[in-house]
């Protein structure tokens, strides 16, 4: 396959199945307030592992969603989301008794967001392992996946499940912890299950607040970074929030670092070998990265996440 603009890779035609939560987040309609300050709330749908899924088929990538839904309105109406753009929904399972996660998000001043979460329990947390779609999983060729699906049972052995069926059947793991504190018993009970699986994955994301909460240091250097790398690892991706090749008019981060994921991976999905050769790296990275920085342009996460056209449009401005 010959590259396109600039040299970055084309996007691969593989299967990239993301597996954990999908929710929706309510936002104040205006920013900068507190939660019991805003007027009124838009709904969003979310959920990382999902905006991940999305991202990659806006891009022109084969994404498949695995996950459990509330039997409700939201639920399905998330699961419609998936179809609508473009990703499989093999993988969803609808839960009776339990109702599809909520999130209030308040956006504050800073474009920074605050997080209050309704599950108890929410659907995704109900994910049984012996309902995954495994022959959907097998056919992955990327794995993606977050933390806060291994925070209870039965949805933790569902995912473990899922990862080693992954594994075995040659997916590529890809791994951000995408930490939520307020969702886990005890600080130190989220860093040992969220390192309790680090080092099965080679792909890993994160951000400057979870490599200070995993290291335990305050500094966020290489040196830091490094200290995280483990032998299977290919690639681990210190993600800042902020993306300095791309000068845009931030509104609202969410989804950014989920626009990144879903960038990269659909563009290594067919041709790991990108992620021993630099030069065509940096270009993917590159290219990742005007995905983040398109994002952070609009409210919400999905409605933000960018097509090809979009991202090559603004390397080339830049």
């Amino acid at each position: 396959m010959s590259p396109v603009n600039n040299d970055v890779p084309v996007t691969g035609k593989g299967l990239i199945v993301s597996f954990g939560e999908m929710l929706i987040d309510f936002v104040p309609t205006v920013s900068g307030v507190s939660l019991a300050e805003a007027p009124g709330f838009l709904k969003a749908p979310g959920g990382a592992p999902a905006n991940v899924a999305i991202a990659v088929s806006r891009l022109g990538g084969k994404a498949a969603f695995v996950g459990k839904l509330g039997d409700d309105e939201f639920g399905h109406m998330l699961a419609g989301i998936l179809k609508e753009n473009g990703v499989s929904a093999e993988g969803i399972n609808f839960d009776q008794g339990a109702r599809t996660a909520l999130a209030f998000v308040t956006l504050r001043a800073d474009g920074e967001r605050e997080f209050m979460f309704y599950r108890n329990p929410s659907a995704d947390m109900l994910l049984r392992p012996e309902e995954l779609n495994l022959e959907l999983i097998r056919s992955a060729n990327v794995f993606h996946y977050g933390s806060i699906s291994l925070i209870v049972e039965p949805c933790r052995s569902a995912h473990l499940k899922a990862i080693e069926v992954a594994k075995d059947a040659g997916a590529l793991l890809s791994y951000d912890p995408n930490l939520r504190l307020p969702l886990w018993p005890s600080p130190e009970e989220a860093r040992e299950q969220i390192l309790s699986i680090w080092d099965k994955a080679e792909v890993i994301k994160v951000s400057d607040v979870e490599l200070e909460f995993l290291t335990g240091s305050d500094k966020i250097d290489d040196a830091s970074a490094l200290s995280l790398w483990h032998d299977n690892l290919k690639l681990l991706l210190h993600f800042h929030g902020e993306v300095e090749a791309f000068h845009v008019n931030t509104v609202d981060t969410t989804g950014a670092g989920d626009s990144f994921v879903g960038a990269l991976l659909g563009k290594i999905v067919d041709d790991r070998s990108i992620l021993e050769d630099e030069a065509r790296l940096r270009q993917v990275l590159k290219f990742a990265n005007a995905c983040g920085a398109i994002t952070t342009t609009k409210k919400g996460a999905i409605p933000a996440l960018p097509n090809e056209p979009e991202v090559l449009a603004l390397i080339k401005g830049a």
